[in-house]
């Protein structure tokens, strides 16, 4: 009998990627391939890519080199954001075979029928108005917790983003699909699920360039808060215009979804917000940060901002610290701005400077790090609900509370995917919470 063939995937980029590439798994364990480890050796390879920063573009290559090291007569097959944006250019590096864009990825085993390698690599890329349709998608593997894609592309336009050009029309599921997903996670003991999406509070738009709003992100929030069997639900990220009172009040009151909002911000000025094409100003992003910490007090606040973007002075970066400076927030993801082509603000004027840029990243970095620290001191001393995670490193193993506080324990794998009911000691040297012994044991 013939063994089967081997697939090994990988994954750059967001939340989103991961759990396009978790069903696109599926299909092929489905179709009796056999997932390996990237170092293993596969048949075929499949990198899933982003394309937000140059950085991702260059770590496409790397990947691709890598997997030439483990199987040198590997199939490579390329995906997601970059391949959709530049497929000539990824089909010029050496050993890709086969370029996939937004419409064709899920329909990826339709175009793998030889696994010979040629001279010159295929590209199948319909424009990105043709990928308007939604394709459910959930991540599976990780027992702790499940990425579900509830919604994908995106209108709006700000100046410096690619990603409408590259994942298409705001667009998503249907309340009963998700909701369909989401009891099928549960039923495989995952005890958290994270809604991802490019753009989940504009939920509800759908398919094929039909833009009603059958639902919207709030009545999806409170049908999945129905769903018996998870615990915990988080919203990954979304944007602060469109967190509504009514959302953050829900949560508040909510028996599953935890507290802890990631709200991009990009900028703390009014006036690079207008340059970025934002559609808020700064004041809307305070009042949410206080209607939020007026309900949930004890809720994480993660902020997106960008540094050095075109026309930045350094009298705006530092009215956007002491912005972020003045607000009750938990952490900072820090993006130094980088030009992306077939976006406005690549042409704008007022460069900013490498060495200027970098010194900036630093300083939010540096704060990130004080505001996460005194976030997760007025913990301490406190009991706290943690649900531990498989990984471990060097004996140590992680969990997260419900406001996302990552706590340290001594490695045991009676606690992996449970929820325990723990005190909060004290801040190790890597920044983590450590805990006392995790006794009562609150969900099997």
């Amino acid at each position: 009998m013939k063994a089967p063939q081997k697939v090994s995937f990988y994954t750059l980029g967001c939340k989103l990627n991961y759990s396009e590439t978790s069903t696109i798994g599926r299909l092929f364990t489905q179709n009796g391939y056999q997932i390996v480890d990237f170092q293993e050796g596969a048949d075929i390879y499949v990198i899933n890519t982003c394309s937000v920063t140059e950085n991702a573009d260059k770590k496409c290559k790397k990947v691709v080199k890598e997997a030439l090291k483990h199987s040198p007569n590997a199939y490579i097959t390329i995906i997601g954001c970059y391949a959709q944006l530049k497929p000539a250019e990824i089909a010029e590096i050496p050993g890709v075979d086969m370029v996939l864009g937004a419409a064709e990825k899920f329909r990826l085993l339709e175009f793998i029928t030889d696994l010979t390698k040629k001279p010159k690599a295929e590209i199948h890329n319909k424009p990105i108005e043709q990928a308007n349709a939604f394709v459910s998608s959930y991540s599976y593997g990780d027992r702790t917790r499940t990425f579900l894609k509830v919604q994908d592309g995106c209108d709006y336009s700000c100046s410096f983003c690619t990603i409408p050009l590259a994942r298409g029309a705001s667009r998503s599921d249907t309340v009963e699909n998700i909701v369909r997903s989401a009891a099928e996670i549960a039923a495989s003991g995952v005890k958290e699920i994270v809604l991802t999406g490019v753009n989940i509070g504009d939920y509800g738009k759908g398919e094929f360039g039909n833009k009603k709003h059958e639902n919207t992100f709030l009545e999806l929030v409170q049908a999945l808060d129905q769903v018996e069997g998870i615990d915990r639900i988080r919203i990954s990220s979304i944007e602060p215009n469109l967190l509504t009172n009514e959302i953050i009040e829900f949560v508040s009151k909510s028996k599953r979804f935890v507290p802890h909002f990631h709200i991009p911000l990009q900028s703390g000025t009014n006036k690079i917000l207008s340059l970025m094409r934002r559609r808020y100003k700064r004041e809307l992003y305070a009042e949410r940060v206080a209607k939020i910490k007026e309900l949930m007090p004890d809720c994480c606040i993660g902020v997106d901002v960008i540094v050095g973007f075109p026309g930045e002075t350094k009298e705006d970066f530092l009215e956007t610290y002491n912005f972020l400076n003045d607000l009750d927030i938990s952490y900072l993801h820090v993006f130094t701005y980088s030009e992306r082509e077939n976006t406005p603000a690549a042409s704008f004027d007022g460069v900013v400077g490498g060495s200027e840029r970098a010194d900036r990243s630093k300083m939010l970095h540096i704060l990130s790090e004080k505001k996460r620290r005194y976030f997760y001191e007025q913990h301490l001393n406190k009991n706290q609900e943690v649900l531990f995670e498989a990984d471990s490193k060097e004996g140590i193993m992680n969990g997260f509370t419900r406001n996302y506080i990552k706590v340290s324990a001594k490695y045991d794998p009676v606690l992996v995917n449970e929820l325990r009911q723990v005190k909060l000691t004290e801040i190790n040297d890597e920044g983590d919470v450590n805990i006392t012994e995790a006794e009562e044991v609150l969900s099997h």
